[in-house]
């Protein structure tokens, strides 16, 4: 039914009866989206934009939420009585694209897709419409979003705080096979997601001195006078649960001047200087992770993890002075977990709460910051763990610092008393880095303030008690724990692969989608030859649309029937791309010299975005599209091998691109990555991967079988043999013909219009350092891909173990990751 009238339709109807704000039958959504289009857009369907549709529907469907969010918030104000909720402190949260998540939570997606038709639209198309929310960069922000939604799931009163970034990460174009960065301008027509909180604003304070004074009771004190302020104002969004009544919240901070505007700079004439305060203080929520290879990026950087470390904090302080208890209780009423280094400075943050602005001695205040905080380690790369120099970070936060000083030289005496003459651990263990120019470690101060410190998959926390925390782990062994990684099959299977989604649900009901577990059920069905071709039929419809979106965004046609090879992640030599694209030549090699008649046809499909500054991860994205450029344009190879890189990739072309593929590669250099979660993603979705036993795909190699993964390369303790032994990546150039034959071509200029000089920098890197070791994995990854290769040529093998790759991959959920947190660390009782 089309609406052929201006008006909507009367809230007085027979339907209504007060039902337009929370009923959800189809005629009713109509309705309300209609008085939404009016009454809010201030529009009529007639003249109304496909914006201005998706904008009605979204508000409709957030009324829906409004109140279960409502009965959420008073029970974080204080109803819950003794209580504790989970504060998640993240510089990121990559939340996605929200109507349709939303709808699949609220069990409402069929009744608004009615009320849409009936309106002459369709919901996909409406979809589209969603701006991807560009507050995250990668798997930190994602693994954040999965949290955020598994904490409403399991009913654990919880919010998240960060940062409402006016500009997100980049939109990433190419051209001529170079990434180029554009604006992301998310907000550009509102969000019809989030509520603005003007009530809600607090003071932040940067530069300026410290005072002592002795206060009334003849204690000395320090005060922070600041010399500059600005204010920060929250913006709400809500985090509903799947089919619950628990909606948590989402709280972003955006920064404003504390006073907009200078009549008396503009009565002088200085109209610039009128807002200049303005401009200045807004720039800090900007923009996403500004450049911190210059001086003022790392300044900007580090003020923009103060200022969402303070609001949070004042915001918590008054939410827990609404229950009446005292500042030393703070943890009675929150327990905050600092995903990462990010959000560490809330460890100095807190002490100067409690000490100055509350009067706690300082041990009352140590104990209760160290029984407030619990801190999640992200990475075992020494360049990702933060240092600050001290004069940048003295400077912009003086008290902070003093603070810090005061924390290490305790610290540091309990270190000599422990480990009397060992000067060289207590240089280790100092939260000041002097071994050159002098810094704060992040790390080191988020792991002393914290009673609970974890990682993030098996390995990666055995290797953190190893390496970089390993001082720590032997002084105090009771604060380490391991809690894996998972995903929100939500989002990553119910949402972006429906078809899957109702298969599996036909045969064993809807429950796995918030229990897991119950996708073992599935292990019965793999050896039905009719199920496995159900199961391959949906494969090949997903592969299907990703072969339409692929043409429309690159204008490469693939074919469905291939094999699709997909390796979708963030650009880092470590995650090794380059290896990969390696792969490809020499296949491309075979091809050409008719030597590979048993090889399956296959599609290679790249997408990530490299940092701006990151040169050889830009370099490595241009030689993914040369290799292209020359491969798909081959007439030779029939159609047998072509190369694509997906543009932008990020939450919302992720849907589409899970859900298609047959081989996941996870291929980054054992020891390097921390967990990864699009293995998990790839894997709940049917693909089998090819990988190194690196971070949690040594425990998902585990749950699926060995003889349901492709495994390659050196583990993590045969690399570091070799590294100390001293690795000689040009030993192996020498003895593998096939390896060299390949560095040869990419040097030859054969893949850059003759140009030698284009790729040279990432040859010679991997000729003369290879710091990731690809030369030494290169063999024992083409050896796994011809092994992959035969068995895609065996469809009832293939289809038999993708269902059981999904089968047994309920353990990576991240409801019980979430469930992990809570009884090894949070101990908070769900609702």
């Amino acid at each position: 039914m089309i609406i052929e009238n201006n008006e909507p339709l009367s809230s007085a109807g027979p339907n209504s009866s007060g039902d337009v704000r929370t009923g959800t039958t189809p005629e009713i959504f109509r309705q309300a989206i209609l008085e939404n289009l009016y009454f809010q857009l201030g529009r009529v369907p007639p003249l109304a934009t496909p914006h201005d549709w998706y904008a009605a529907v979204a508000a409709t469907v957030r009324d829906r939420l409004l109140g279960n969010w409502v009965k959420s918030m008073r029970l974080l104000a204080g109803e819950a009585g003794e209580m504790r909720a989970v504060s998640y402190l993240s510089a990121e949260f990559l939340i996605g694209p929200q109507l349709g998540n939303t709808l699949l939570c609220l069990g409402l997606t069929d009744a608004v897709r009615q009320a849409v038709a009936e309106l002459g639209l369709d919901l996909d198309q409406l979809l589209e419409q969603e701006e991807e929310p560009g507050l995250g960069n990668g798997g930190l922000g994602r693994l954040a979003a999965c949290f955020m939604d598994s904490l409403s799931t399991l009913g654990i009163l919880s919010v998240g705080y960060g940062i409402r970034y006016e500009f997100g990460i980049f939109d990433q174009v190419i051209q001529d096979g170079w990434q180029t960065e554009m604006t992301d301008k998310w907000l550009r027509f509102g969000n019809p997601w989030e509520l603005p909180r003007p009530e809600f604003v607090y003071n932040v304070g940067f530069w300026g001195s410290t005072q002592g004074y002795t206060d009334d009771q003849g204690r000395y004190r320090v005060r922070w006078i600041p010399h500059s302020m600005v204010k920060g104002m929250a913006y709400d969004y809500p985090v509903p649960g799947y089919r619950v009544e628990m909606v948590n919240m989402l709280r972003l901070w955006k920064s404003e001047a504390v006073e907009s505007f200078d009549f008396e700079a503009f009565n002088r004439g200085d109209y610039y200087g009128a807002v200049s305060d303005k401009m200045k203080s807004e720039t800090i929520s900007k923009v996403l992770y500004p450049n911190d290879e210059p001086e003022i990026g790392k300044m900007l950087r580090l003020i923009q993890q103060y200022f969402f470390v303070c609001c949070s904090l004042q915001d918590m302080f008054r939410l827990h002075k609404m229950k009446g208890l005292p500042a030393e209780r703070f943890y009675e009423t929150f327990t905050v977990q600092l995903n990462d280094t990010h959000p560490a400075v809330a460890v100095a943050e807190l002490m100067r709460l409690l000490v100055d602005e509350h009067r706690v001695g300082w041990e009352a205040a140590w104990e209760t910051t160290q029984k407030t905080f619990a801190y999640t380690n992200h990475t075992l790369l020494p360049e990702a763990l933060e240092k600050w120099p001290l004069p940048l970070f003295g400077d912009l936060l003086p008290r902070h610092l003093e603070i810090i000083f005061e924390i290490n030289q305790r610290f540091l005496d309990e270190v000599r008393l422990k480990y009397p003459l060992d000067d060289e651990r207590a240089a280790r263990l100092s939260l000041i880095d002097e071994t050159g120019p002098k810094y704060v470690r992040m790390a080191h101060l988020a792991t002393l303030g914290s009673r609970a410190v974890n990682g993030v998959a098996d390995l990666h926390s055995e290797l953190l008690k190893q390496t970089v925390l390993r001082d720590f782990y032997e002084l105090y062994p009771e604060k380490f724990f391991n809690v894996t990684n998972g995903v929100t099959l939500r989002r990553w299977v119910a949402l972006s692969n429906p078809r899957l989604t109702e298969l599996i649900s036909e045969k064993i009901g809807e429950h796995w989608i918030s229990q897991p577990e119950e996708l073992k059920k599935l292990e019965n069905l793999a050896d039905d030859p009719e199920f496995q071709q159900r199961w391959r039929r949906v494969k090949q419809e997903n592969k299907a649309r990703l072969a339409g979106l692929i043409r429309g965004q690159t204008g490469i046609t693939v074919d469905p029937e291939s094999l699709f090879d997909i390796q979708v992640k963030r650009l880092h030599e470590y995650k090794r791309q380059h290896l990969n694209v390696l792969h490809v030549i020499a296949l491309y090699r075979r091809l050409k010299l008719g030597g590979a008649a048993d090889v399956p046809p296959r599609t290679v499909i790249f997408g990530g975005k490299a940092a701006p500054g990151y040169f050889m991860a830009k370099l490595i994205i241009k030689l993914i599209h040369a290799v292209g450029e020359v491969v798909n344009g081959d007439p030779d190879l029939k159609d047998r091998l072509k190369v694509v890189f997906y543009p932008d990739f990020n939450v919302k072309h992720a849907h589409p691109i899970y859900p298609a593929a047959d081989l996941s590669e996870q291929i980054s250099t054992a020891g390097k990555e921390a967990s990864g979660t699009g293995n998990m993603k790839f894997s709940l979705n049917g693909a089998l991967t090819i990988g190194t036993l690196d971070g949690a795909n040594v425990e998902i190699r585990e749950e699926v079988g060995a003889e349901n993964f492709f495994l390659f390369g050196l583990s993590a303790e045969e690399v570091q043999r070799l590294q100390s032994q001293g690795y000689r990546p040009e030993d192996y150039y020498r003895n593998n013909e096939a390896l060299r034959e390949v560095l040869d071509l990419i040097r030859s200029g054969f893949f850059a219009h003759g140009d030698r000089e284009l790729f040279r920098p990432l040859v010679d890197s991997l000729m003369f350092d290879d710091q990731y070791l690809l030369l030494a994995d290169y063999q024992s990854y083409l050896d796994c891909q011809d092994a992959v290769g035969r068995a895609f040529l065996e469809p009832a093998r293939w289809n038999r173990m993708s269902i059981l790759n999904t089968a047994r991959m309920g353990k990576f959920s991240s409801d019980r990751s979430i469930q992990e947190y809570n009884e090894k660390i949070w101990k908070v009782k769900p609702l």
